[in-house]
């Protein structure tokens, strides 16, 4: 089983988690995260260091956010756009697949997005994600 970065980290970004990675699984976007499936060791280090509650295991995760599993493997490079089932996906997601790059290898802590207090009080964030790589 593995961990996935879900809907609360989106606008927010906090890197705690990276912080408290032994094996630098994260991956990081414009506006959120993601865990490589196939890099995390499943320790569940990151979990608690959240301050958004945004890591689940994989089989915690809400269903209301399962959507993030594939995602979190596609910007990872763990999957293909074509390879993946984006059926879930929301149109705006989908119209990038064709550009989707993997996001970059993130190691240590930084600070979080501007804003991201309040967007930690947000909910249904999945409409502001973007698949752009961060950096």
């Amino acid at each position: 089983m593995t961990y996935v970065v879900a809907d609360p980290c989106v606008k927010c970004k906090y890197t705690d988690c990276v912080a408290v990675c032994p094996v630098d699984c994260f991956y990081e976007g414009k506006n959120s995260l993601a865990i490589n499936p196939d890099e995390c060791i499943d320790c569940g280090a990151c979990e608690p260091e959240c301050p958004t509650t945004a890591i689940f295991e994989e089989s915690e995760l809400p269903a209301k956010w399962s959507v993030y599993t594939e995602i979190n493997a596609v910007v990872t490079g763990v999957k293909s756009a074509d390879a993946a089932d984006t059926s879930a996906w929301p149109d705006h997601l989908k119209a990038q697949l064709g550009s989707v790059e993997t996001w970059p290898n993130i190691t240590e802590q930084k600070p979080a997005m501007a804003g991201a207090d309040d967007a930690a009080k947000e909910g249904d964030k999945l409409k502001d994600l973007t698949l752009e790589p961060g950096g």
